[in-house]
């Protein structure tokens, strides 16, 4: 049923109206119960239909998977014959040119399958290609006039950029497995290794990049990469080869929407990351421009990540209060389908805003967590409920909630210790450890030793992470009895 209530959520009314009359159609027999236990599902009431099939539990199975077997056929359909982009039409461009050939109309056949070359080769879409050289090389006895040297020729010039392409998004899948088992199961491996053997291995070149969906493809490794690091300056390079890219092939960016504005968010990303905060602005706004494009097709899906990252923008390049008023906007406006991970990141942003300008509010948000560490460990990963912990840490010990601040700390070590030392992070550890120094004794906070062990903290010669020093930043104001948003902001101008 789960997945059923999944596949509503995806249909608008005039989809879901549609449906039923896909069933009326579909349906035999007047006492069939599809459309009164599709209706019953989308309304979400359990009550009636407990009442109504409860006794028969193998009926409503039955009835259930019929229903799920139409939900898919339906939208398979509808998602072929509605979607207007390009890649679609291209594909039925083929189809079509397909059954006209088998009926034996070839000279529409063929101009069909051109129009569909032309399209596809503008697409840069290779595997389309390599479909439509093959109907061609296919059918050429029949169309005399075709040059089929010239198609064999494109055709193997076709699966040489087709092979490239395939051994990348061989070496993305097999990347983005092992970066799953990482954040997701705590995997101790070294990822810099696995990426350098992968590549090798499928002979994937990265010098050479093919197309919007590769260049993606390689910024999300490498912006994961770099964020497992803590050190964004270690993908510099990529952002001047997407900026090469992109200016390249602006005829080209509508044609691929959704990379597009992948591809502008990691960029983003890495900017400020790299604290360049009025760089990373204006590439916010080519992906706010983006996102507006095809009627806001894709603004759902990537507003969140947007807000998120304007507002931290904002709050590291000296403006807090407009930094949390976009980012508890867009926390209020998230939908119950937006991102999980989205709403979460945006959430512990918000938190860390306001524990920098101690803020009372911090506790409203914090207390929307309501899961297990386990669980949050599971669906969002170690990195990031490692920092939640450590800003629960935080706020109750700026709130004075010792005793709290005390369990979580040790209930921190008991959890994260041994993962931490396996992953060569024991620099977490030493700041925990001062931590609870301080949680222990405040009074030790403003000895030379402990604010030389906070600074010792700081590496010498790179640049440090923004998010690594807003942890520092705090305990150091604690430290110099500062604030500590103007603490922060002194850790990253120095």
């Amino acid at each position: 049923m789960n997945a059923i209530h999944d596949i509503i959520n995806l249909m608008d009314n005039y989809d879901k109206r549609a449906f039923e009359s896909y069933l009326k159609e579909k349906n035999k027999r007047n006492d069939v119960q599809n459309i009164k236990l599709f209706k019953l599902l989308e309304t979400d009431d359990i009550i009636a239909i407990n009442k109504i099939y409860g006794t028969n539990n193998a009926a409503y199975h039955a009835l259930n998977k019929r229903l799920y077997d139409n939900l898919i056929s339906f939208m398979a359909n509808r998602t072929f014959v509605n979607d207007t982009g390009e890649a679609h039409e291209v594909l039925r461009l083929l189809v079509v040119s397909r059954l006209f050939l088998e009926h034996k109309l070839t000279k529409t056949a063929f101009k069909c399958l051109a129009k569909a070359e032309a399209k596809a080769i503008y697409l840069e879409h290779f595997s389309l290609l390599n479909e439509i050289y093959h109907t061609q090389i296919q059918y050429a006895h029949l169309n005399l006039q075709l040059l089929l040297d010239d198609v064999i020729a494109k055709f193997t010039a076709n699966k040489e950029k087709l092979n490239r392409e395939e051994q990348l998004n061989l070496g993305y899948a097999l990347l983005r497995r092992e970066l799953a088992e990482i954040v997701h199961k705590g995997k101790v491996i070294d990822f810099r290794e696995f990426i350098i053997g992968t590549i090798g291995k499928l002979e994937v070149s990265l010098v050479e990049i093919l197309t919007f969906k590769a260049l993606y493809q390689i910024l999300f490794i490498a912006n994961e990469y770099a964020s497992l690091n803590s050190n964004f300056t270690l993908v510099e390079p990529f952002i001047q080869k997407s900026y090469a890219f992109i200016t390249g092939k602006e005829e080209m960016a509508g044609k691929q929407l959704y990379y597009h504005i992948y591809i502008l968010y990691f960029m983003a990303n890495i900017h400020f990351r790299n604290r360049r905060f009025t760089e990373s602005e204006a590439v916010l706004e080519l992906m706010h421009n983006q996102m507006q494009q095809q009627n806001k097709r894709y603004y759902p899906l990537f507003c969140l990540r947007y807000f998120l990252l304007l507002s931290l923008n904002k709050n590291y390049n000296g403006e807090p209060e407009n930094a949390l008023a976009i980012a508890e906007k867009a926390l209020k406006d998230a939908t119950k389908k937006a991102d999980l991970v989205d709403v979460n990141d945006l959430r512990l942003a918000i938190i860390v805003f306001c524990l920098q300008q101690e803020d009372h509010a911090v506790s409203k948000y914090m207390r929307q967590y309501v899961h297990s560490d386990s669980w949050y460990d599971k669906k969002l990963g170690m990195v990031y409920a490692i920092r939640k912990s450590l800003v629960e840490i935080l706020m109750h010990i700026q709130f004075e909630n010792t005793e709290l601040a005390l369990s979580r700390l040790k209930s921190f070590k008991r959890r994260y210790k041994k993962y931490l030392a396996e992953v060569n992070e024991t620099r977490v550890m030493d700041y925990v450890l001062l931590v609870e120094k301080y949680v222990l004794k405040p009074e030790i906070a403003t000895t030379p030793a402990f604010k030389q062990g906070i600074e010792a903290m700081v590496q010498p010669n790179v640049q440090e992470d923004i998010f690594v020093l807003s942890f520092l930043g705090w305990l150091l104001a604690k430290a110099y009895k500062k604030p500590v948003y103007e603490v922060t902001l002194g850790l990253m101008k120095g």
